[in-house]
């Protein structure tokens, strides 16, 4: 059987301001959190990640996430590592296009940057064609199409997110401070250092979306690097 390699799954407009985008998923990753999955990482086409940052064009991926640099920063996405690299290996034409089943038996992980909202739906589903499980994260679930809920979480940020999210019907993911209680409904994510670090996401795949393998919400304490837990707390305070 042919080994999977990386691949452009979409190029075209953005599905939250019509600006040109590109998705593109990559295998090999060595995530310790996610542990083996397809990456996908959905960019503006026409300038580097790093630099859609600093002139706001990242919104055409990111829509009006509160983690934005421009809202915040709380983002964990260090945006001139991976996300460059992807990037500056497709515009030298390393990845040829997408082929329906191409990731069958994997896991693959829906927007490891970038919104998948951004993107069409039906790329999603051609994308998780015949896969072992998908996880999923959009916080565009105010508006993005119900569609979207078979494959992604509602990444919510606040008790009142989580209320509203779940009245419309989705799952949600909520990022809460250390102070915060788990809320009915929710379970810790097994993949966070709370749980003890049970699962991979991989092993997992609670957070998929309506597909996802449990029912109910999933909660994380805000982590990573302490400037980024520092901007969340923000966030949170200046609500």
């Amino acid at each position: 059987m042919k080994k999977p390699t990386s691949s452009v799954l979409y190029r075209g407009p953005s599905m939250i301001d019509g600006q040109p985008i590109v998705a593109i998923a990559t295998v090999g990753s060595s995530n310790s959190k996610t542990g083996a999955m397809v990456q996908t990482w959905i960019m503006r086409d026409d300038v580097e990640p790093h630099k859609a940052l600093k002139t706001g064009d990242d919104s055409s991926v990111c829509g009006d996430c509160p983690h934005r640099p421009a809202n915040g920063g709380a983002c964990y996405v260090t945006v001139f590592q991976a996300p460059l690299s992807v990037y500056r290996a497709y515009h030298r034409g390393r990845y040829a296009d997408f082929e329906p089943g191409q990731y069958a038996g994997m896991v693959v992980r829906i927007g490891s940057y970038g919104d998948p909202a951004a993107v069409p739906v039906e790329v999603w589903t051609a994308f998780t064609q015949g896969t072992k499980g998908h996880t999923g994260y959009t916080h565009q679930w105010r508006k993005a199409p119900a569609g979207l809920m078979k494959y992604c979480m509602a990444s919510c940020d606040s008790e009142s997110d989580r209320v509203d999210a779940v009245a419309m019907g989705w799952r949600t993911f909520r990022v809460r401070l250390d102070s915060e209680p788990v809320l009915e409904g929710e379970a810790v994510c097994p993949a966070s250092a709370e749980a003890g670090h049970k699962l991979e996401c991989s092993q997992c795949k609670a957070c998929g979306g309506n597909t996802g393998r449990r029912i109910g919400g999933i909660t994380i304490i805000a982590h990573g690097a302490a400037s980024k837990v520092k901007a969340f707390e923000a966030m949170k305070a200046g609500a």
